[in-house]
Order: C-alpha cells, then structure tokens, then sequence
C-alpha cells in the first residue's frame, strides 16, 4: 500500500464523515447560539436551559436523518469492500 493511496483513503474517510456529522453539529452550534442570545438578552443563568433543547434537537436530527446516514455509510462500506484488491495487492 503506498503513501498515496493510505492519503487518499483517509481524504475519503474524513470526507464521510464530515458529510455525516455535519447536519448534527450545524444544528447543534446554530441552537447554542441562538438560546446564548436569548439567555444574554433575558440574563437568565440557567444551564438546563440550553442544554435540554440541545440534547432534544440533536436525538430529533439523530433518529430523522438515521436513514440517509446508515446509507451513506453502507455506500462508503461497500465502495471499500469492492475496491480491496487494490488496498491489498
């Protein structure tokens, strides 16, 4: 296996999982940032206040996008096993 090709399966792995994390963090970071405001604003302290709606919306994300991101994973899965014979030989 050469240098090459060990870079460009780690691009590709980290290219997945970019794509599959990324609609969980976005929503996670946009939410943070919008109940920080709205704490700065009302000047409440409370940390069950943001995270509560937090955790809601990122299990929401999690269990609606489950399907798409199990079929992208298995694309991925299955893009590796049909192209073993080059990372082997």
């Amino acid at each position: 296996m050469t240098p090459d090709l060990v870079a460009e399966l780690l691009r590709q792995l980290l290219r997945e999982a970019l794509m599959v994390s990324a609609p969980v963090l976005l929503a996670a970071v946009l939410l943070s940032f919008a109940l920080s405001l709205v704490q700065t604003l009302t000047s409440l302290q409370e940390q069950s206040l943001t995270t509560v709606p937090r955790l809601a919306a990122v299990a929401l994300i999690l269990l609606a996008g489950m399907p798409w991101f199990l079929n992208r994973m298995a694309d991925y899965t299955r893009l590796l096993v049909t192209d073993l014979h080059r990372y082997l030989g």
